[in-house]
């Protein structure tokens, strides 16, 4: 099977690694592919190397990945160097848009040189040329959405664009144009199977009208290893609260900020994300509580078990990454009905589902295991076990039933 993808994000690693595993994969297509024992990584400052090596596929033999960096490259460089112009649209020659179309365009064009594979996989907004292709060589297609079902997530934060129009800058996919939003419904039409992480995901898809897919939910796995033992509550009477991602309305800020303002100093907040874009009402949130801008991955986990609980009430996702791994640390976590989180979480045992929009609904939860230390205990070692079962081997697993 041909597995593509520009990045390489958590679940395209361990998609990789199970096709490798089952003996399945014949190539991987990616920009970049760093090696921390290239000739180049002494010679680049150690903040280049750092972000280099998200890009390491040590998971799978070297021969198996090929690479196409340029525009990537340019990405990254221009990001470095704040050149806006050449990323801040998806018309923009190294905007992330771009990297994923001449990624896309590129696989297309070696598929018929590329050995008799079993099929190709590949991701949303970077399949369409190679689906066609594939089509026409008469290869099976499959396809997996990250993210939540775009008709769906357009439905939803459109109406929040209208209900909190002093955040709506925060949110980027209502920037998306209508090329884009085409060309994911025709990527769709040309999968013969779908991967999503979430039953939400799933549900959405009827709105474009993709009933005869063959569609397969695939929740993504907990970070390894779990943590052996759930960190007890701490001296400080107050709740600890964490949230963890973008900082945009997508993800529900402004009813977290509500919710924090009802319980004033029975909990304290620590938000960890980057600003997406100027936003004086978020300013003025992010000043009344800590912020953290940006932390490396494990230095984000040792966050989490400083903490009490994850709350995480994003309108619009297609599987919240961040759940399992707050719960591997050992944190029940107060996820939104739209997260992705009711495929994993079991609703007052191991966290909390909650509707969108609700800062009442967040409240009455965090209060409730500000005042209750037993109930946030067991809650702490539910999180644990859940996380356990959850595993991204679980993930891999599946997938391999499902594409092989």
């Amino acid at each position: 099977m041909i597995l593509s993808h520009p990045t390489g994000n958590q679940n395209v690693r361990n998609a990789a690694l199970a096709l490798y595993r089952a003996n399945a994969l014949d190539r991987f297509y990616t920009t970049v592919a760093w090696s921390d024992d290239s000739p180049l990584s002494a010679l680049l400052p150690r903040s280049v190397r750092a972000t280099l090596r998200r890009r390491e596929y040590r998971m799978i033999p070297a021969d198996k990945v090929r690479t196409r960096p340029g525009r990537e490259a340019c990405r990254l460089v221009s990001v470095k160097l704040g050149i806006g112009r050449l990323t801040r649209d998806e018309f923009a020659p190294c905007s992330i848009d771009a990297v994923y179309r001449d990624l896309d365009t590129h696989v297309a064009g070696q598929l018929a040189a590329e050995p008799r594979t079993a099929g190709v996989f590949a991701y949303e907004d970077g399949a369409l040329r190679t689906f066609e292709a594939a089509r026409k060589l008469g290869i099976p297609t499959t396809y997996e959405i990250a993210s939540a079902y775009w008709r769906g997530a357009a439905s939803v934060l459109g109406e929040e664009a209208d209900l909190t129009p002093d955040w709506a800058i925060t949110i980027g996919s209502l920037r998306d144009s209508e090329s884009k939003l085409a060309r994911k419904d025709q990527e769709i039409a040309l999968a013969d199977r779908v991967v999503v992480a979430s039953r939400f995901t799933a549900a959405n898809l009827r709105l474009g009208h993709f009933e005869d897919k063959a569609v397969a939910v695939i929740p993504y796995g907990a970070p390894a290893p779990v943590s052996q033992i759930a960190v007890e509550t701490r001296p400080d009477p107050r709740l600890k609260v964490l949230f963890v991602g973008g900082l945009s309305q997508a993800k529900g800020l402004s009813y977290l900020f509500a919710a924090a303002r009802r319980l004033e100093a029975a909990i304290s907040l620590t938000v960890i994300g980057r600003r997406v874009r100027d936003c004086p009402p978020l300013d003025r949130c992010l000043g009344k509580h800590r912020h953290i801008s940006s932390l490396p991955h494990s230095e984000v986990l040792r966050e989490m078990r400083d903490h009490d609980v994850l709350v995480f009430p994003t309108l619009s996702d297609g599987f919240g990454l961040v759940i399992l791994e707050a719960m591997s640390q050992g944190l029940p976590v107060i996820a939104s009905t739209n997260s992705g989180g009711p495929d994993v979480i079991t609703d007052g045992v191991d966290g909390f589902v909650v509707p969108i929009r609700s800062d009442e609904a967040i409240a009455e939860k965090l209060e409730l295991l500000a005042r209750d230390a037993g109930l946030l205990h067991a809650m702490k070692h539910a999180a644990l076990a859940t996380a356990r079962r959850c595993s991204w081997e679980r993930y891999q697993r599946t997938l391999v039933d499902y594409v092989v």
